[in-house]
Parts: structure tokens; C-alpha cells; sequence
């Protein structure tokens, strides 16, 4: 097992075997012990309080800067992987590590982030993705560098190959038994003390250069929108047309799951919304949630360029959602004018490689202003206050004076210095800077 799994908001991102799928009365009695504490947490009034935060700002409507902070991996340096699981099983010690991270979050991080008397279980199931894989050379879950070999080669591309007979339409199968499993298991441990729901990521985003950057290699990307253009538009819509079967398939068999409450939603933040699904039920269909685009690949791509062969496709995918999250690591203030042709376009990502302050005056008071706040700040062992105070205080100052409906996400922390202290210290002087800005 290890400690990174259910990150995100505390998604997790597979499910588990019917060989798997036990539950020891040792192993139920720790849980149980667990969500009872869980529970006390999420019935305080501040727990509704923050959610109706989240809805409001999400809604456009004038609240305060909002903090939220997701570990990733610093996940395992505050559970570092000699930590001793009190449960024996493999599936409970999941489970085990999901409630310890949710108690966390109450008793130290104290970020916006809200906590519920619910425990989220996925499906188990297979997603054969683009049918032909990558290479992948070295182990980056284990903090390898790595490198990769793309199975679509220049011959391939030269030959005119119809690559309809590489790249396949995704296929999603569920393993119906040991779902069931695992599924009455959860209820039998939390029924009385959680509500059990079920949330899975079929998808993280509508990716498309990701993809493409895999199956062909970044630099021949790079290239192959001057030497193979016609093969470029090729790719991207065989990924669009792909994911549109895949929506399809998961409207018509009943298998979306909501990210319109207290789910991690896009590169960052929560999904709370009044406007669409506000009970955050089982979506009919894509228009009940949100959609989530970017296209970190291409950041050192022409403005134009992207209009010309990734914005297209984009178009397509998001006219399928009811409000859509744009944007993660890619500074998207050289491209606004196109990507905010996106429809219902409601948060926009505000990486480190933006113009922060020009990304205030363009997105006003019509767009949720997600900033991502750099990490680096607390992977160091003795981080720099005045400086995190000053930028902080920059960027509130700017947001203010334009109206914009902020939040300071710190995310894609690879490490936080065996520290975990400075990520409860960074959301303490976060709350700090804004009430001295905000008041």
C-alpha cells in the first residue's frame, strides 16, 4: 500500500479486488472508532459554514479569499511509509489512511476545505484508454526520473497511416462483483456513523496534448504542428470523438458521479455550486457537472497556434458540461482571448507562470480567480515568511482592487521538506495576509 493513495480532495482513484474486498471485526472496530471521530468533526456548525462558502464563491457571489491546500505527495512525508496501520487488511488500511487524512485536515491543516459525515468509495474498473501505450522507462511513483518511448513514430506519421487503427475509442468495463464487495462492506462498517456514496474519477480532464505528448513524444509534438499538420488534427479528434463515446457510455449506463459538492474538481479548489445539481445527486448527464480543459503541453506554443489546433477540440468537449474549469500549470494570460471562448466558463486557473496581476484585471468579478500559490514556498526545511507574506499580500492587494473572487490553492507539493509543519503554518499565514487585506 502506499500512503499517497486518495489524493486530490480524498478521491480514490482505483477500487479494489473481490480477493481484496474482506473486512476483519479488528480491522471494522478501528475504522468505526475512526468515522465516529470523523463524524463529531463534520457535525460543527463551521462544516456547513464553509460549504455554503465555497457554493457562494463558486456562484460569483462577494466572499472572502478562500485557502485549500491538497499535500500530494507530502502525503507521505507526514505519513511517511514506515507509519504503522492499526487495520491488517490492505483494503482497510486504505480506508484507514483515507479517515486519518480527513481528521488531519480538521485537527492541523485547517484549511477552507470542508468535512463531511460521508465516506466515498469508487467503482473497480478498467479503462483500456487509447488502446496502445507508451514505454515508460524508469519508476516515477517511486520518485524515479523517467523517460518514455511513444509508440506512433515519424514512419508512421510519413506513411500516412490510418491511425484510426492504433488510437481505439476508450472502453470502460466494471467488475460488477467485486464492487458489490466492497461496496456492502462500507455500508456494514459506516451505516449509523457515515453515509456511504460512491465517487470515481473516470476522468481527471478532457486531456488532449497529454495524450498526444505520450503516443508521439513532446518534442516531435512540438514539431508536428509544422511538419504534420494534417496528422495533428488527425490525433485530436480521434481523442475527442473517443471521449465523447466515453461520456456517452457513462450517461447512458448511470455511472457518472457528482463533482458538484465537496469534490476536488479541475487543477484545484472544490466544486460547491448552487447552480448546477446543487445536491450534488447522481448526474443524468455531463450538464449536471463540471468540465475540466487545459493544455499544459503546449504553454510555449503561439497564442495562435493553440487557437488553430487545440481549441477546436476544446470546444467541442466542454459544450458538454454545464460550467467548465480552464487551465492548470500553463500561464494562460498570452491566450485569454481564446480560451475564454470556452462556454460556460466559470473557474480559471492562475498558475505560477502567469501574469498574475494581469490575469486580475482580465477575469474582473465573471470568473473564479484560482491561484495557484508556489510550492516551492514550504519544500524548503526553514521557509521564508516575509517572503510568502509579501507575495501573498502582492497578489491579495491586485485581486482586490479588480474585484476578483480568489482562492489560494497550494497544490503539486513533490515534497514539504519532511516538514510537516510548514504546511500548517503556510495556511496560518495565508488567513493572516487576507484578513489584513480584507479585514
Amino acid at each position: 500500500m502506499r500512503f499517497d493513495q486518495a489524493t486530490n480532495g480524498n478521491v480514490f482513484q482505483h477500487g479494489w479486488s473481490r480477493e481484496q474486498a474482506v473486512m476483519s471485526a479488528h480491522d471494522k472496530a478501528i475504522l468505526q472508532e475512526l468515522a465516529k471521530k470523523l463524524r463529531g468533526y463534520a457535525e460543527r456548525p463551521e462544516e456547513e459554514e464553509r460549504m455554503q462558502l465555497w457554493r457562494d464563491h463558486n456562484d460569483l457571489k462577494a466572499t472572502r479569499p478562500l485557502i485549500y491546500i491538497d499535500l500530494e505527495n507530502g502525503w507521505n512525508e507526514l505519513l511517511p511509509r514506515e507509519f504503522t496501520c492499526q487495520c491488517d487488511g490492505e483494503m482497510a488500511q486504505e480506508w484507514e489512511m483515507w479517515l486519518h487524512k480527513e481528521l488531519i485536515y480538521a485537527e492541523k491543516v485547517r484549511c477552507d476545505k470542508p468535512l463531511e459525515a460521508k465516506f466515498y468509495i469508487p467503482y473497480q474498473a478498467s479503462d483500456s484508454a487509447w488502446g496502445i501505450a507508451k514505454e515508460v522507462v524508469g519508476d516515477a511513483r517511486n520518485g524515479e526520473a523517467y523517460t518514455w518511448k511513444s509508440p506512433i513514430t515519424d514512419e508512421l506519421m510519413e506513411e500516412d497511416a490510418d491511425l484510426s487503427e492504433l488510437i481505439k475509442t476508450p472502453v470502460i468495463t466494471v467488475d460488477w462483483e467485486a464492487t458489490d464487495a466492497f461496496t456492502a462492506i462500507a455500508h456494514d462498517v459506516f451505516d449509523g456513523i457515515l453515509t456511504v456514496e460512491r465517487r470515481h474519477p473516470w476522468w481527471w480532464g478532457m486531456e488532449l496534448t497529454h495524450p498526444y505528448a505520450d503516443l508521439r513524444g513532446f518534442e516531435n509534438m512540438l514539431v508536428d504542428f509544422y511538419d504534420y499538420p494534417e496528422k495533428v488534427h488527425e490525433i485530436l479528434n480521434l481523442f475527442t470523438e473517443g471521449y465523447l463515446v466515453k461520456l456517452d457510455y457513462l450517461e447512458q449506463n448511470g455511472l457518472l458521479t457528482p463533482n458538484t459538492g465537496n469534490c476536488y474538481v479541475g487543477s484545484g479548489g472544490l466544486g460547491l455550486t448552487r447552480e448546477l445539481n446543487p445536491d450534488a445527486a447522481v448526474p443524468k448527464t455531463t450538464m449536471d457537472i463540471w468540465g475540466f480543459h487545459e493544455s499544459q503541453e503546449t504553454s510555449e506554443v503561439s497564442p495562435e497556434m493553440f487557437a488553430e489546433f487545440i481549441l477546436p477540440y476544446q470546444l467541442r468537449l466542454a459544450e458538454r458540461f454545464g460550467l467548465n474549469y480552464y487551465g492548470c500549470c500553463e500561464g494562460l494570460d498570452k491566450r485569454w482571448q481564446y480560451v475564454q471562448k470556452i462556454p460556460r466558463l466559470r473557474r480559471v486557473s492562475v498558475s505560477q507562470w502567469a501574469d498574475a496581476a494581469a490575469m486580475s484585471e482580465m477575469l474582473g468579478s465573471d470568473y473564479v480567480y484560482c491561484h495557484k500559490v508556489s510550492p516551492t514556498d514550504i519544500a524548503v526545511p526553514e521557509p521564508d515568511e516575509d517572503h510568502i507574506r509579501s507575495r501573498l499580500n502582492q497578489l491579495l492587494v491586485t485581486c482586490k482592487a479588480h474585484g476578483n473572487h480568489v482562492e489560494l490553492i497550494m497544490k503539486d507539493n513533490h515534497t514539504i521538506a519532511n516538514r510537516p509543519e510548514n504546511a500548517y503554518r503556510w495556511v496560518q499565514i495565508a488567513r493572516e495576509e487576507i484578513a489584513r487585506v480584507y479585514g
